[in-house]
């Protein structure tokens, strides 16, 4: 897509084709704080959602020859509650979701679990539960594509758990 993400994933695909040892990249995707005014199939949500599937489909098609050698991970620092609120948005939440794109990826399947919508699932004030710590999804990472073992440093004073997601 012609928008900031889209020409920084693009900015990524060239120096990875042309092949200037680039080992990390990151690409922030910003405005995802949607307290108000979110929208569903239209509006500001549903624009941030587009963008980001749109670019990352684009990206895709661009390294399909190089898709052995990526790894591209999505994350968010915070998720949104279950409910709008009444400002038609979501407030700041626990859980969220990770994607993981890459020709390494047991792909095809959601890993993790899903605990459900219902009230006795949910956590505090509406929270979805976190089920997987990004630091067991981002260890793995480092690991089994990086070659970096070295959790502890990266993480200190956290026991990482390999989640599976990558051969």
């Amino acid at each position: 897509p012609n928008s900031a993400f889209g020409l920084a994933l693009q900015q990524v695909s060239m120096l990875i084709k042309a092949d200037v040892g680039l080992e990390v990249a990151a690409i922030d995707l910003g405005g995802w704080d949607t307290h108000f005014a979110q929208g569903s199939t239209e509006g500001q949500m549903a624009n941030l959602i587009r963008d980001l599937g749109d670019g990352l489909a684009a990206f895709h098609a661009a390294m399909r020859d190089h898709m052995d050698r990526l790894t591209v991970v999505t994350m968010s620092e915070f998720g949104r509650r279950a409910s709008e609120n009444g400002s038609l948005g979501t407030d700041h939440g626990h859980g969220s979701m990770m994607m993981v794109l890459g020709g390494n990826v047991l792909g095809g399947r959601v890993h993790g679990e899903w605990p459900g919508l219902g009230s006795a699932q949910l956590v505090g004030p509406g929270d979805l539960a976190v089920t997987t710590d990004y630091r067991d999804v981002l260890s793995e990472v480092l690991v089994k594509r990086l070659n970096n073992p070295a959790l502890a440093d990266i993480f200190p004073n956290y026991q990482a758990r390999m989640v599976d997601i990558l051969r």
